[in-house]
């Protein structure tokens, strides 16, 4: 059972990131020391430089040659399968999307392993189990980190592929400076972006005595929500063409079945066409799509950084080789300062947000639910499947029931898809995740 020394060893692993995430979020909500800019900035920092360089220097001191193969493919067949029903899901279902396919994922199977788990799951089962702790945490650098970067990169190639596709298609008649930002905007169109922040965008249409309101469809969606440009055509033209006379640019929700403009309804025909040109995706695009998503990993260090780590394990187990002292100095100064710099930046983006629950009641509710249930029964039906039993069973399960990790939320800013969800579940996630482990804990071992 779990002794008072066994807690407080928890509570030295979990306080110290409560008083970093609260000290950058006093330093913006009530000393104003950071502007949002800034915040952007030392996110940026954590995801270029401190998540790649501590990464490697975990990934670099393990023995790939000794691993647990049984415990490796319950986790690797769990969270195959969470991607195989998730990803139906999104490709099958209405009300399914890309966006939380890679969202749900992340909440399910990305769990804090290396703060909260090894300290957790040495306390409940044993020192000789520190080890199965930090296999999981290099498998999720080396795979599973990757794949998310993967997605992410992929998502946004498609919906910059998809707005240059439509844009370029309207014969002229929207001409506008296209500028790709970091993760698949286009900036300056009409003074804001598409597909990177979900910005606003009214511009007041003339008086439509003499305008007819032709609906042409846009390119992406975010969050559910279709972005519709509204052009006016004049009624004393004849000819096909449109007149530049003004745009109107609005936010749709994707239930809203109809919308009056000046008495005339423009319904649900052109949303159908909207969704079904967003999701349709040509093999010649998946090819770009694909072009594009390769120079980006190329140029991110997080896939140099397992390559690389994974790489030095296997030859410093193999030959016996040690970093230089030189080299392992560089790597430690920034890589110790990882996990600090991400509850940093958690913080600083939870002060930026109008209430402490970002993403409301409802979704936060969900997001405990998704990572507290479905992810440790889904590895609990997968740990029994290739064959775990005993103590082993017992922590795969405890150990997929740990709250939500950090670095999936820094890369989930740094793209900007649901931000908010993940910064909540790793905040309230880490409250609730000692009670609830140690339910887990209690019930395993009846």
């Amino acid at each position: 059972m779990i002794s008072f020394s066994d807690l407080y060893c928890v509570l030295t692993a979990v306080v110290p990131l409560y008083v970093t995430m609260f000290l950058a979020y006093f330093s913006v909500k009530w000393w104003t020391i950071f502007t949002p800019d800034q915040c952007a900035g030392i996110n940026r920092f954590v995801a270029i430089f401190a998540v790649p360089l501590l990464s490697f220097e975990f990934i670099s001191r393990i023995n790939p040659y000794k691993m647990d193969l049984l415990f490796i493919a319950a986790d690797a067949v769990s969270k195959l399968l969470i991607l195989f029903v998730l990803f139906s899901w999104a490709k099958f279902s209405k009300r399914g999307s890309l966006d939380w396919a890679i969202t749900l994922f992340s909440l399910s199977t990305l769990p804090n392993t290396l703060v909260m788990g090894i300290p957790l799951l040495k306390s409940m089962y044993g020192d000789d189990k520190e080890s199965l702790m930090i296999q999981a945490v290099v498998l999720q650098c080396v795979v599973w980190y990757t794949l998310m970067l993967f997605l992410f990169e992929y998502r946004a190639a498609r919906n910059i592929l998809i707005q240059q596709k439509y844009f370029n298609g309207t014969n002229g008649i929207i001409n506008t400076e296209r500028n790709m930002d970091n993760h698949g905007g286009i900036q300056k169109l009409g003074g804001g972006s598409v597909g990177g922040e979900d910005e606003n965008f009214n511009k007041v249409a003339p008086d439509s005595k003499g305008f007819n309101p032709i609906v042409t469809a846009a390119a992406a969606e975010e969050d559910g929500k279709e972005f519709h440009l509204f052009i006016w055509r004049c009624r004393c033209c004849n000819s096909e063409g449109v007149c530049e006379q003004s745009v109107q640019a609005c936010h749709k929700e994707e239930e809203n079945k109809t919308k009056k403009i000046d008495g005339e309804e423009v319904g649900t025909p052109e949303a159908i066409k909207v969704t079904e040109y967003s999701s349709s995706i040509s093999s010649e695009m998946l090819k770009q799509i694909l072009k594009i998503v390769w120079f980006k990993l190329v140029k991110n260090p997080n896939s140099y950084a397992s390559i690389l780590g994974l790489s030095w394990a296997l030859a410093s187990c193999r030959w016996g080789i040690k970093k230089p002292q030189i080299l392992e100095n560089s790597v430690t100064i920034l890589s110790n300062a990882g996990l600090g710099m991400a509850m940093f930046s958690l913080g600083l983006f939870m002060a930026l947000q109008p209430k402490i629950i970002a993403c409301g009641n409802r979704l936060a509710a969900y997001g405990m639910l998704v990572r507290f249930v479905a992810g440790p029964a889904v590895m609990a039906v997968a740990s029994i499947g290739v064959g775990l039993r005993g103590t082993i069973l017992r922590v795969s399960i405890v150990q997929a029931a740990l709250p939500q990790g950090i670095v999936p939320f820094v890369f989930a800013r740094e793209y900007n898809l649901h931000p908010d969800m993940l910064s909540t579940a790793v905040i309230f996630g880490m409250i609730v995740s000692l009670p609830v482990t140690v339910l887990y804990y209690i019930l395993l071992g009846l």
